[in-house]
């Protein structure tokens, strides 16, 4: 049984303030990830809001802060990497946190509460988008302890969502 859900466009004033806060949480300009016309609906499903631009399922809202998609490349691509060993991989897609021992290096600066990918060290794939509790300098010399705070993983709720809807259109 199909699940139900609300979709509808978001109009142009509403889309823009949407973009212009991802852009800040993203620290890039909206015009660099995206092209410059934009269609914008929003799918309510579960309690969860995803956003759909130009079709496609790129951001999501979790309570007042909005986070990109594992699917969403070309802010992957701008993101600071978290690369991670083969080891962490499983807890990492099982929602935990991103812990120090499991990292075998960063690439790409970042502050603390900035959002980064985390990669694994053998395919650079993307496991998990985050927010970095840590300066990229205070980061790199610590040994034990969480680093990332994981917001969005491979196997969560709303990746399972948009893996779901990609079946049903």
């Amino acid at each position: 049984m199909a699940k139900k859900h609300k979709r509808y466009f978001i109009k142009g004033k509403e889309a823009k303030v949407l973009l212009q806060n991802a852009s800040k949480k993203l620290r890039k300009e909206p015009k660099t990830l995206l092209s410059s016309k934009v269609n914008m609906e929003l799918i309510e499903m579960d309690s969860h809001e995803i956003f759909l631009i130009n079709g496609k399922p790129l951001l999501f809202k979790d309570g007042e802060n909005i986070y990109p998609t594992l699917l969403f490349e070309e802010a992957l691509a701008s993101m600071p990497k978290i690369v991670v060993d083969m080891g962490a991989i499983r807890h990492i897609c099982n929602g935990a946190n991103v812990m120090a021992p499991g990292i075998v290096r960063f690439e790409g600066e970042f502050r603390k509460g900035d959002l980064v990918v985390v990669v694994d060290e053998k395919y650079g794939k993307p496991l998990a988008v985050g927010e970095v509790l840590y300066d990229h300098d205070t980061a790199s010399g610590i040994r034990q302890g969480v680093i990332v705070k994981n917001v969005h993983f491979v196997g969560d709720k709303v990746w399972k969502l948009i893996k779901g809807m990609a079946y049903s259109q």
